[in-house]
């Protein structure tokens, strides 16, 4: 970027900023969704709060339901199932 350029589009660096950090935040919040380890430790936690009654058993059901929908997901896309 040449000095004219970069003094003309200074103006727009926090825009440029703020659209880095979105960015960011959406790459991170994609790979918390469809890491297996992360969806594991959520259903471990839809267990445990069946178990002690904090949640109704339809709800565990469809909330493990939507969890091995990702977990699946998440293991097709890096090539296969881990045994």
């Amino acid at each position: 970027m040449g000095l004219i350029t970069g003094l003309l589009t200074l103006p727009l660096a926090p825009v440029r900023g703020v659209v880095w950090v979105a960015e960011q935040l959406y790459a991170q919040a994609r790979r918390e969704l469809t890491d297996a380890t992360a969806i594991r430790a959520r259903l471990a936690e839809v267990e445990a709060a069946r178990a002690s009654g904090a949640i109704s058993e339809e709800e565990a059901t469809a909330q493990e339901n939507e969890l091995v929908r990702l977990l699946w997901q998440s293991e097709d896309a890096d090539g296969g199932l881990e045994v």
